[in-house]
């Protein structure tokens, strides 16, 4: 390999991990080249499903550790059980440079305290944000932030425009951010006083990486009219999750509408072009892997319930902000 990304792997957490985790490496390795997989966990487990994926010996390294952090620790206790834990290890493999990102499908508020432990925020970022993938009718969108910070004032809103842009520019090179603040109505006077101070600042202070669009509200989200969407991370979280539960009550009522009768399947059958295209911009999985921007390394998030499809495509993410240089473009616009 010539200068390959080096990608840590916390392969112990999250629903049937190891397995998934290292399907979703086979996966990744066969359409992403020069990539190595520094995979931390029980090599007891790791080792045998690594043989029978025929994953290539020069691609990868096993760091054994036996100790784990389990989806019920909390935050702090996860902290506790030291630096032996595979999350740990793979965050601190990042603060050594041995490892250029991190993925992880294991605890989130673990992964958060941990990074924040090893790792040091970019200078003049207050407060770091979750950001993740949505799909609008025209692209994608970058949503931030999803639950790392309940309160936020002007200074973090606007810090997340500039970090969200960085992103959506490392993710999709050709396009170019359109911020929007997500808010209660589209009037220059609605919402309170923080979102709206910070409608002014984004007003005044233009920056070139992106183009500020004022409001959008959250029926506007998926119009596709801009795609990066900046709120706190209480009402972010909650928008989500509402989009994510819609998205499966849609998917599942058009299947059990499709397969009640005769007629229903008959129409599947001639549909299935469409139908697959339709499932496809509703599956969660080929938008997965969440970023934990503000640190001074790449933090990413997979779906503890995803499945090696949705871990391949966070890996993915992953390759895409290295190559991208998300954490130098976030330095050379920051305010």
């Amino acid at each position: 390999m010539n200068n390959p990304i080096k990608i840590a792997v916390d392969a112990m957490g999250g629903e049937n991990s190891p397995k998934k985790i290292i399907e979703g490496i086979k996966l990744h390795s066969l359409v992403s080249k020069d990539i190595f997989y520094n995979i931390f966990g029980d090599e007891n487990l790791i080792l045998p499903l690594i043989k029978k994926s025929k994953l290539f010996d020069n691609s990868y390294k096993i760091i054994h550790t036996a100790e784990i952090i389990k989806d019920e620790d909390s935050p702090l206790s996860a902290a506790k059980k030291g630096k032996n834990t595979s999350m740990w290890l793979s965050i601190e493999s990042l603060k050594k440079k041995e490892s250029d990102a991190i993925i992880s499908a294991g605890n989130t508020g673990a992964l958060f305290v941990i990074a924040k432990l090893n790792l040091k925020m970019i200078d003049r970022i207050d407060k770091p944000a979750l950001s993740a993938l949505w799909p609008n009718r025209n692209g994608m969108n970058i949503v931030l932030d999803l639950g790392a910070n309940i309160e936020c004032n002007e200074k973090n809103l606007v810090d997340f425009s500039l970090m969200g842009s960085a992103l959506h520019k490392s993710l999709f090179q050709d396009e170019n951010p359109k911020v929007a603040i997500l808010n209660i109505g589209s009037e220059e006077l609605k919402g309170n006083n923080t979102i709206k101070n910070t409608y002014q600042i984004l007003m005044e202070n233009k920056n070139p990486l992106f183009q500020f669009k004022g409001y959008v509200e959250g029926n506007q989200i998926m119009d596709g009219d801009v795609n990066v969407i900046v709120t706190d991370g209480f009402t972010g979280n909650v928008a989500l999750k509402t989009a994510e539960g819609t998205a499966n009550f849609i998917t599942s009522e058009l299947k059990k509408t499709l397969n009640s009768s005769l007629l229903g399947k008959i129409s599947s059958i001639l549909n299935i072009k469409n139908l697959k295209k339709f499932k496809n911009k509703l599956d969660p999985r080929l938008y997965n892997g969440a970023i934990l921007l503000g640190l001074d390394k790449p933090v990413i998030k997979s779906h503890g319930s995803t499945d090696e499809i949705g871990f391949a495509n966070s890996l993915n993410v992953c390759e895409k902000i290295i190559k991208g240089q998300l954490i130098d473009k976030i330095k050379k616009n920051i305010i």
